[in-house]
């Protein structure tokens, strides 16, 4: 059985799961106040959570799941492969993430997500990523 090495440096895991919070969060509409009120905490450690600054533990994190009335699984989909990563993005890739950080967390933002999980069709969903794709290309 392997041993785990702690360690205080953030893992990939943890800037995952920070940004899974983050995007229900917002897709919710609901600010970092209102879940840390939830949970009793401040919204400063949300933002820590969000971040990946801080580690989510598995209680809290069984917390916020039920807020957002998700499954726990929900937070991990798309996980990075080693747990003991850590993120190293390179700079191209980090700017991406800021940029759609900061575009879900505006008006424009939030009420795209909005309307898009609104959208039940797989089908339709992938024509509107599609059209997305075309309209920013410019054809």
């Amino acid at each position: 059985m392997p041993k785990y090495k702690r360690t205080k440096h953030a893992l990939a895991i943890d800037h995952h799961v920070g940004a899974r919070i983050h995007m229900q969060r917002v897709a919710l509409n609901m600010s970092q106040s209102a879940l840390a009120e939830q949970l009793g905490l401040t919204f400063q450690q949300i933002q820590k959570y969000e971040k990946g600054a801080n580690r989510v533990g598995a209680g809290r994190l069984q917390e916020i799941a039920n807020i957002f009335e998700v499954p726990v699984s929900f937070f991990f989909e798309g996980a990075p492969q080693s747990p003991q990563a850590k993120l190293k993005l390179p700079a191209n890739d980090a700017a991406s993430v800021n940029m759609i950080d900061t575009f879900l967390a505006s008006a424009d933002g939030q009420q795209l997500v909005e309307a898009f999980v609104a959208i039940k069709s797989v089908k339709l969903r992938r024509s509107v990523v599609q059209l997305a794709e075309q309209i920013a290309k410019g054809t």
